[in-house]
């Protein structure tokens, strides 16, 4: 049931959401790749609460650096780790390439792919041997990965606003504009124009936290990243 649970807050979070605004030049800080700044450890190796944490050291909020984080960095790849009230934490990888492509793999403790190849979002259960497709406009939720690096935009489909600085970093809260998206809302850090965390409230009172790591910017990922082929035996369920 927490698999089933976990699974669920996952696909509520997000599908047709990305950013077509306008923003000026960006400025990631060196210091946000460093070691100790939490970027480049192996979240597979540590439980969540042990992450190390990064810190902002960009002056401007996190509106401003959502713009410039939509504007200039088109492609990225990195790890992630996330945990629902009353599960486990799991871990995997994400990225994506503007406009549209993106995946978000939970590789531990046990496997989820959710992919979108800008037209089709895929998330495949191997344990159900099941892939639910829908088009992607209609993927109201599909991932975490759908509210950063989606096709849409997010004021569409989201309330933002921003909220006060915390932990060291600047956060922004989304909020459905349609009831019963299925969560609450959304709120998102950023450090240095760069996402570090989300903290997803659902509809049923469940918090997932994800903190995002290991962040290469305008990284250059394969194009099979992005496709999806069912293996043999698996049930498809078109939406």
């Amino acid at each position: 049931m927490k698999k089933k649970a976990l699974l669920a807050t996952i696909t509520l979070t997000l599908a047709a959401c990305s950013w077509g605004v306008q923003a000026q030049s960006i400025t990631v800080s060196p210091g946000f790749q460093l070691p100790d700044a939490g970027l480049n450890t192996d979240l597979r190796n540590l439980k969540f609460e042990e992450i190390p944490a990064v810190k902002n050291t960009v002056q401007t909020d996190a509106s401003q650096q959502l713009k410039d984080f939509v504007r200039n960095v088109k492609s990225a790849s990195g790890q992630f780790a996330q945990q629902t009230t009353g599960s486990g934490a799991q871990t995997g990888s994400f990225g994506f390439e503007r406009p549209g492509k993106f995946y978000w793999n939970v590789a531990t403790p046990y496997e989820q792919q959710v992919i979108s190849d800008g037209k089709t979002v895929y998330q495949y259960d191997p344990d159900l041997m099941q892939v639910t497709q829908r088009p992607v406009n209609q993927a109201v939720g599909a991932s975490p990965a759908a509210i950063l690096f989606g096709s849409g935009s997010l004021d569409e489909s989201f309330n933002v606003t921003v909220l006060p600085a915390q932990s060291g970093l600047v956060w922004l809260r989304a909020t459905p504009k349609v009831p019963d998206a299925g969560l609450s809302h959304v709120d998102i850090a950023f450090a240095n124009n760069l996402p570090a965390e989300l903290v997803i409230l659902d509809s049923f009172g469940q918090t997932t936290s994800i903190k995002m790591r290991n962040f290469k910017a305008n990284a250059k990922i394969p194009a099979s990243q992005f496709q999806f082929k069912a293996p043999a035996g698996v049930d498809t369920v078109r939406m």
